[in-house]
Order: structure tokens, then sequence, then C-alpha cells
């Protein structure tokens, strides 16, 4: 397999105290279905969108239990090197370089606005499996932050992205590039998030019926925190679960309106 771009989102995960609730909810909302937990890993869980992994859930350790949320880990060559980086660009390295088995070495950061990041050097497990247009499968993420000047340092300079500022006057965003491909958007929090909410890493998965997935989503017990809405980009809403976590899904299939006009920045 080859190797992924540096920056490259290529996993996510996130602790739940009610791990039998996570895996019912997603299972319904987005049709995963789950490995057996890892007790050497902590009960590490992988989850599969038509037999392919496309996330994992983990019970919280003693002392970590709290409000989940999901976790976006990008890819790196060298987990110690971009350590470093994080360091450099005046970000905090929560967790140092770990190797876990022979499956990669992992690494927890924080950029200097406050957005909790992993990153993964890959070991035999390579990451996501399912490619974005598969139903269930992770397809995009985005940073949001209330600082946007300091990700917009911080993220380019440790994993090397382009950046393209979207001409809009009703949004500051923001998307990151690996060199023609977009990596990571950047959205500006605005006075509608409670100022309680950290920043943070939304991601999205892909749904064959946005609407669907919502209602299936609300009658479970989680929460709808906008849309559904139709974009250039497809038709999302942003959820959280029953136990917090912020997440989006999106039909990528159904699209509306003229793709927005980008400008690079220098």
């Amino acid at each position: 397999m080859a190797a992924l771009p540096e920056g490259t989102p290529c996993w996510v995960d996130a602790m739940f105290t009610d791990l039998e609730g996570a895996k019912s909810f997603y299972g319904d909302v987005l049709g995963w279905t789950f490995g057996e937990a890892s007790s050497e890993y902590g009960n590490y869980t992988q989850a599969y969108a038509g037999g392919k992994a496309v996330a994992a859930v983990v019970p919280p350790m003693p002392g970590q239990e709290g409000t989940s949320q999901w976790c976006l880990y990008l890819a790196s060559p060298d987990a110690d090197a971009t350590a470093q980086k994080i360091r450099e660009q005046g970000g905090e390295v929560l967790m140092e370089p770990m190797q876990v088995g022979d499956f990669g070495t992992m690494v927890l950061g924080r950029d200097p606005s406050g957005v909790v990041f992993g990153v993964w050097q890959p070991g035999v497990h390579g990451g996501f499996e399912a490619p974005p247009e598969q139903s269930g499968a992770f397809c995009w993420a985005e940073v949001f932050t209330r600082e946007p000047e300091k990700s917009d340092a911080f993220f380019p300079g440790v994993f090397g992205y382009g950046v393209q500022q979207m001409q809009d006057d009703t949004m500051d965003f923001r998307v990151y590039n690996l060199g023609e491909r977009p990596a990571l958007g950047r959205m500006k929090m605005t006075e509608e998030f409670p100022p309680e909410v950290p920043a943070y890493i939304n991601v999205y998965f892909n749904v064959p019926d946005c609407d669907d997935a919502v209602a299936k989503a609300t009658k479970r017990g989680g929460a709808l925190r906008f849309g559904p809405m139709d974009t250039p980009f497809g038709r999302f809403a942003a959820l959280s679960d029953p136990q917090g976590a912020n997440f989006s899904v999106i039909d990528m299939t159904r699209t509306e309106g003229e793709m927005p006009r980008m400008t690079d920045v220098t």
C-alpha cells in the first residue's frame, strides 16, 4: 500500500463511557458493524462499513471519563518529527509518540487555538479501508476554531498544506490542500456556538439519505445541531450523539448550487 501524503486524514476514533450504546447508535445511523474488542488495547473496537474499516470506538481509561469527542488522525511518515514540528509551531503535544504494537505509532496534539487532533504513523494498520464515496465512510473534516489565524498558521506549518479562502461574506472558511487535493476545512466559530463549546474538529460520514440519517439519530437520542441543508457539496446536517460527540452526515449525491469561488492565500 502506497504511503499517504503527510497530513492526509487517515483515521477517526472516539471514547465512549457507554460503548454498547455507541455501537448501537452508530450501527443504526451509519450502518456500521463492529469487530471483536481488543482487550490487549483497552477494548479498542473497530467499526466497519461494507466490511471495510472506517473508525473505532473505545471505552475511556480510568480518570478520562467525560464528554465524548471524535478524534481525527493525520498521516505522518515520522511521528517523532511531527511531534517536534507541533512544538515548533506553537502547539502542544498531549501524548508523546507511542507505538501501538505493530499497528503503528500515534501522537495526540493540540493547536494554539485549542483544537485536539491525532497523528498516525502507519504500521500494519494503514487507516481507512473504505473510500469516501462508500456509505458509512469518513469523507471530510473541518477545524472549528474561534481563533482562525492561529490554526491557519499552525496546520500548514506542521503539515505543509496550501491554503485557499472561500469568497463568501457570510462565513470565514478556508481549505487546507495537499497539492491539488483538499485535505481539511477550517471554519471560524461564530457567536452561534455557546462559549462552553471548545474548538474541535468536526468529522463527516457519508450517508445515502441525509434526512433518514437525521431521523434515525434523533429517534435514538441524538441532537440535531444544524440542517439538513443543501449545498454544492451535498445535503448535510450536523448532529451530536447521545453521549455528546459531534459529527455530521452528508449525502454527497444530492448537490445544489454552484461551487464557491476559492482564492489562494499566500
